[in-house]
């Protein structure tokens, strides 16, 4: 065994590098794939190439047995038409056109046939040059059978069909989720940019409230100055009023007014004005009588001394 397998491998040294050497798996299988496709179809194509060539003979049975029925009914009708001669019927001449026509659709029936023969049998050559193209993978494969479980190499191209379908599948899958991703990344950057948008649109609503806020801080300065200058004058309104109220009060009760029981309140200001008001009248009044008096008491005084003098 051994020395087997040190031969084969000075072979394999020693012979000449193929295409098949330079083929990678993948071709290898496709190209194996393709050889049982290309089989198939050349086992189909003899078989209607079989099935065409007994029907090619039934045709040039019939042809034969049409050309000789026509050369019989030519012969009868050559005999007729000298029996009857110019008592031939409609019928016997439509009867002999019908026979000629079908015998010519039997020839192009036969000529076509024969056409199609012709392509079948190129169809054929072709599918035997591909089948001898890829001959050398077959043997390759038998060779590769060998070292597998597998007992034949149809179950081995299955097996290996089968993995191509389990790698298209997980490549569709795979496809998918990329598309997926794709979608989510798309998603995602629509996310990113609303965020980013509302978040400038947050930043200016900021802004501008920042300078409202500014702006009302100044109105409150403005009025907590205002504010400030309202209790100032207030203060001193306030302390004007007192000093009003107390000169009042001593006023009043300089002109006789009583405070307390029996008297006026003490912060019943109005009324001691009033009061003051009707004292300064009464003692305005008694002031005009008396310069009245004594205007006239001059007067009489002046009258005495004139008369002294006298």
């Amino acid at each position: 065994m051994f020395s087997k397998m040190t031969s084969d491998r000075t072979v394999c040294l020693n012979r000449k590098p193929t295409v098949q050497d330079a083929m990678t798996g993948r071709d290898f299988i496709t190209a194996q794939i393709e050889l049982r496709d290309k089989e198939r179809e050349l086992d189909e194509l003899k078989q209607k190439t079989h099935e065409q060539k007994q029907y090619l003979i039934y045709l040039h049975r019939r042809n034969e047995e049409l050309q000789q029925t026509t050369k019989e009914a030519r012969e009868q009708r050559f005999k007729l038409e000298m029996f009857f001669r110019d008592e031939e019927t409609e019928s016997d001449r439509l009867t002999a056109e019908k026979e000629m026509k079908e015998a010519m659709e039997k020839e192009a029936e036969i000529q076509r046939l024969k056409e199609e023969c012709v392509n079948l049998k190129r169809r054929k050559r072709e599918m035997q040059l591909q089948t001898l193209k890829y001959t050398h993978y077959r043997e390759f494969l038998e060779r590769v059978l060998k070292l597998t479980k597998f007992t034949n190499v149809d179950a081995l191209a299955s097996y290996l069909e089968s993995l191509l379908y389990i790698r298209d599948q997980l490549y569709q899958r795979e496809t998918q989720v990329q598309e997926h991703m794709e979608q989510q990344k798309k998603a995602f950057q629509i996310l990113k940019d609303q965020h980013n948008l509302l978040w400038l649109q947050k930043n200016n609503h900021l802004s501008q409230l920042q300078t409202n806020l500014e702006k009302a801080r100044s109105k409150a300065l403005i009025w907590e100055r205002q504010w400030n200058q309202i209790q100032e004058t207030a203060a001193k309104k306030t302390l004007e009023l007192g000093q009003i109220t107390y000169a009042t009060l001593n006023l009043f009760e300089m002109a006789g007014g009583t405070i307390g029981v029996g008297g006026l309140h003490i912060n019943d200001t109005e009324k001691q004005l009033d009061a003051i008001k009707n004292f300064m009248m009464d003692h305005t009044d008694i002031v005009k009588h008396y310069l009245t008096y004594l205007h006239r008491e001059a007067r009489g005084s002046k009258s005495e001394n004139i008369t002294i003098i006298k």
